[in-house]
């Protein structure tokens, strides 16, 4: 595989991270193109034809003639093309793609408008405020359950773990604190510590240090 075999568009979102993560996790050469979504990248012609939703993050995979977009389907998809952080079958695998699954249709949109409300908009609507805050504490409580008893989601280290991990790295905004959720705190601590995700941090362009509760 070339380095040019993968093409990734993105930017400094949770879903951006949750795939340049992934790449370096994957150890896939790719070469990161930045999408700034506060200019309006997202909507320039040449990005839409890539992405006609003009969301990021999108990949261009030449080597297999695969474009695709929707953050949660390049993780399945990279995990097939590798065959890891993916079981092949069996209970580890729906596990997986169970936690993924709650990521996108939940934890997700839930955090993405507790942002809205609660860091970038505070003050402007208390109902919201309040509802947004008290359903994201809900999802904490979930996911710190879910670890109580393993170091993982999914048994193994796998797509599920990545896919949540850059929304939890968001605590500060959506007015969390992990100390009050121990396993989630643990968890997210030791995935910090990996040498890829450190790296898959820092694309397509440095903001900071990963923080630490």
């Amino acid at each position: 595989m070339s380095t040019l075999d993968i093409d990734f568009y993105t930017w400094i979102t949770p879903n951006g991270l949750k795939v340049s993560i992934a790449l370096e996790e994957f150890g896939l050469p790719y070469r990161a193109h930045t999408i700034d979504i506060t200019r309006g990248d997202q909507f320039t012609p040449s990005y839409l034809a890539i992405n006609p939703g003009a969301k990021i993050p999108a990949i261009v995979d030449h080597g297999t003639g695969m474009t695709l977009t929707e953050s949660s389907a390049i993780l399945i998809y990279l995990a097939d093309k590798t065959g890891r952080f993916l079981a092949k079958d069996g209970p580890s695998r729906y596990r997986a793609f169970e936690w993924l699954i709650w990521q996108t249709g939940n934890f997700g949109p839930t955090i993405g408008h507790a942002h809205h409300f609660l860091t970038y908009h505070a003050g402007k609507a208390p109902f919201a405020e309040e509802l947004f805050a008290k359903d994201t504490q809900r999802l904490y409580r979930t996911l710190d359950a879910a670890l109580r008893d393993r170091r993982y989601l999914s048994d193994d280290y796998s797509i599920a773990d990545i896919a949540i991990w850059p929304w939890v790295s968001r605590f500060e905004r959506h007015k969390i604190d992990l100390n009050d959720y121990p396993e989630v705190r643990r968890w997210y601590l030791d995935i910090a510590k990996r040498d890829a995700v450190q790296r898959g941090y820092r694309v397509p362009v440095i903001t900071g240090e990963i923080p630490v509760p």
